[in-house]
């Protein structure tokens, strides 16, 4: 039985709570997912690594991942969401504090292992976690809560983005040992804020009579969509940074452009994804997302230089993390309540497929000759297939409705009529 609180908070508490959650994804995603495209530099120099090995590393994540997303439901269900939100936070703090102190491929890869699966059940249940803070029929103030929580991973992106060039400063070829260290560090004292946040959730129902199935097949084109959307636009997230440097950007050159992308995920996330994706209907908003990703990853491979980066970081960062708030929407629109967490999970799962095959493939592909590029021209490929599944999603009749509390009824109702 989940421990949550129960209730419904005023607006200006539902929008604290989904910043508390926020450290959630600064952890699982921000951290551990992609800070590694940060390091994978000097990690590669000192260890030897081909691409195809730096690519089978975070293929290493992504399949922990898959396990994460998969079982994410089950812990929620077993341990009560919050417990099952924190744990996953504190495991993967470990998981970057480990990543530190070892230099053996196997051993980071377990590591790797480990970091993805407790970060996927960190970012299912916290989606779930998320999408309970308002359990009115408010449609866009539920996206804007969502969007609020996902602004997590710009954060986490911009934290990395200091962080770890500083540590390849200071230690220099062994430094990305110390780029983990500060991680780990760092997500240790996310833990505080993400537990207070998680105890201040409504707790989620149960299923009632009749309400046993949970429509997962009416979002099939979806999981093509996000299949196809995680292997498109994690590849860049894996290489990008290679690619930088070999064009003779220096380690704050790189610094810059990551941060500049974190910071417009975070903004865009927030101020402009929340509001469109609470207006539009079926598969549009993720199709939007794919297309606006797309031309992100053009700038770098058309050209070269800050200028192209940071022309590539402000519209691919712009929309990136739009992808899993427009889904997770779509699921809280599709599925009744009780199902949140399982279709969350399930959605993920087809994310982290995605993820699992896109850097392997890639990598593969930039030992090739035409190196990186033609490595990250896959990515252009998957975003532009991942618009056209997502134009095919329909916005089929929602399941049975939540209950509406009493303060919520009227403009409830008054959506509807809109």
């Amino acid at each position: 039985m989940d421990t949550l609180g129960t209730g419904t908070t005023r607006p200006r508490s539902e929008y604290l709570t989904a910043l508390g959650l926020a450290a959630g994804p600064v952890v699982a995603l921000g951290f551990t997912r992609f800070a590694y495209a940060l390091l994978l530099p000097s990690m590669r120099t000192e260890l030897g690594w081909s691409y195809a090995a730096a690519g089978g590393l975070n293929t290493a994540n992504a399949l922990g991942y898959i396990i994460g997303a998969a079982s994410g439901a089950w812990w929620a269900k077993r341990y009560g969401g919050g417990k099952a939100f924190v744990w996953g936070m504190v495991i993967s703090a470990l998981a970057l504090l480990g990543s530190g102190v070892t230099s053996d491929f196997a051993a980071l890869a377990v590591l790797r292992f480990i970091g993805g699966l407790a970060t996927a059940v960190t970012f299912v249940v916290g989606s779930a976690l998320a999408s309970r803070v308002h359990t009115g029929g408010r449609q866009q103030r539920s996206a804007a809560l969502v969007a609020v929580y996902m602004t997590g991973v710009g954060i986490g992106v911009v934290l990395s983005g200091i962080a770890v060039p500083a540590a390849l400063s200071e230690w220099g070829a062994s430094g990305w040992q110390a780029g983990w260290l500060l991680m780990g560090i760092l997500a240790l004292i996310a833990v505080g804020p993400a537990a207070r946040a998680a105890k201040a959730v409504p707790a989620a129902p149960t299923a009632a009579a009749g309400q046993g199935r949970t429509g997962l097949g009416r979002m099939t084109w979806s999981f093509v969509w996000y299949v196809l959307f995680g292997a498109g636009y994690v590849s860049y997230m894996t290489f990008v940074i290679a690619l930088l440097h070999d064009q003779g950007l220096s380690t704050w050159s790189t610094a810059a452009f990551f941060i500049v992308l974190g910071a417009a995920s975070a903004l865009a996330t927030l101020l402009v994804w929340g509001r469109i994706i609470g207006r539009l209907r079926g598969g549009t908003a993720p199709a939007l997302v794919s297309l606006v990703v797309l031309l992100g990853v053009l700038p770098v491979l058309l050209g070269d230089g800050l200028a192209a980066a940071i022309v590539s970081a402000v519209v691919f960062g712009s929309a990136f993390m739009a992808g899993p708030t427009s889904v997770t929407v779509l699921a809280r629109r599709m599925l009744p309540q009780h199902a949140w967490t399982s279709g969350i999970a399930w959605l993920t799962v087809a994310f982290s497929v995605g993820q699992a095959v896109g850097p392997l493939v890639s990598g593969i592909l930039s030992d090739s000759s035409g190196g990186i590029t033609k490595g990250l021209w896959l990515s252009v490929i998957l975003l532009a297939l991942s618009a056209v599944a997502a134009f095919i999603q329909r916005e089929h009749p929602t399941a049975p409705a939540v209950t509406v509390a009493p303060q919520d009824a009227q403009p409830a109702a008054q959506n509807q009529k809109r």
